[in-house]
């Protein structure tokens, strides 16, 4: 999502690279640049203002002007300071007492619902017991499409009909508990713009029953707006992480890297596509590496482990239901347990 960027400052880091010495001048050009970079990206001016003014006081410093090679350390400098704007990564609070609710919040198109599936995939994938709830008796089409999700993954939905959304996600939660479930997502009801019913729809559900996590879903490719629907829905209901979707697309990009310094709230996950199994936990390395051109080796090699451990049990689980199962592959099991 983030090529004109990434063009922009590769090509700047190419040309700083091969100088031997940076001046203050050569400094000052680089700044610009990147300044210019990060606007036409969208990124909040704010922002732009406060990364420029950390960046250059240490690029003019002892940190550049005495390393061996100057342009690889403006170069490294960018990167840590990406990484500090980005944010920290923040846990899921799934701790104490079960089940622990989820709910999502967010506006019509922003992806809510199916990241309300991507996150149950992500968590039943690490153990825990997951239901989902439709809470959105509006929009016609959202509790099939959840159930239809929830199909898919082998998770069971909650829905009544006739029932208002913060009755709803009580009983879901009781159903929960008595099941035995560890997580209940609940997917709520989004609009097409910021309106009062909304906000009152969502206090109600938290008065009624306080959810461990509040986690706001927002489309990455709406630019600076998805900082107002942040500020708007944190005005509301005390958020507690954000979700973005669509950071697979080819939008400029900006509001990842500006919501969390304007809102205060951390990302915790991002989408990076349309399958169920496409939601990352949220690690700021990663993304500042891909927006500067690194790429994401660590990503990558994860993915290829991934694919690996399935392609084994798999076979593993052939070869014990045809009984020729071996003290080797016993032996290889336990390893890959480890």
């Amino acid at each position: 999502m983030f090529e004109t960027l990434t063009g922009r400052l590769t090509q700047l880091f190419d040309q700083l690279r091969k100088r031997g010495k940076l001046s203050e001048a050569d400094v000052d050009v680089a700044m610009r640049e990147v300044r210019l970079a990060l606007l036409e990206a969208d990124v909040h001016y704010s922002v732009v203002k406060d990364f420029i003014a950390r960046l250059r006081l240490r690029a003019v410093g002892a940190e550049v002007s005495k390393s061996l090679n100057p342009g690889q350390q403006v170069v490294k400098i960018v990167n840590e300071e990406l990484v500090a704007t980005l944010g920290e990564p923040a846990q899921l609070n799934l701790f104490g007492e079960k089940p622990r609710m989820l709910m999502l919040v967010g506006l019509q198109g922003s992806g809510k619902t199916t990241a309300a599936g991507k996150l149950a995939n992500f968590l039943r994938k690490r153990g825990e017991r997951v239901m989902l709830v439709a809470c959105d008796p509006y929009r016609p089409a959202a509790a099939q499409q959840l159930k239809i999700l929830g199909q898919q993954l082998d998770v069971p939905v909650f829905f009544e009909t006739d029932v208002k959304p913060p009755e709803l996600a009580k009983h879901a939660f009781k159903k929960a508990k008595n099941g035995g479930y560890t997580v209940v997502i609940v997917d709520t009801a989004g609009r097409s713009q910021l309106d009062g019913t909304l906000m009152g729809e969502l206090q109600a559900i938290v008065r009624n029953m306080p959810p461990a996590e509040t986690l706001l879903v927002v489309d990455s490719m709406i630019g600076q707006e998805a900082l107002h629907v942040a500020e708007g829905f944190q005005e509301a209901v005390p958020l507690t992480g954000l979700i973005l979707t669509k950071m697979d697309g080819d939008s400029r990009g900006g509001a990842a890297i500006s919501i969390r310094s304007v809102t205060g709230v951390p990302i915790k996950f991002i989408g990076t596509g349309e399958k169920l199994d496409a939601l990352e936990a949220f690690q700021p390395e990663r993304l500042a590496s891909r927006i500067l051109g690194m790429g994401d080796m660590l990503g990558l090699i994860e993915k290829a482990e991934a694919a690996f451990d399935e392609n084994q049990a798999q076979l593993q689980a052939e070869r014990l239901t045809k009984g020729e199962f071996t003290l080797e592959d016993l032996g290889e099991m336990l390893r890959s347990s480890k």
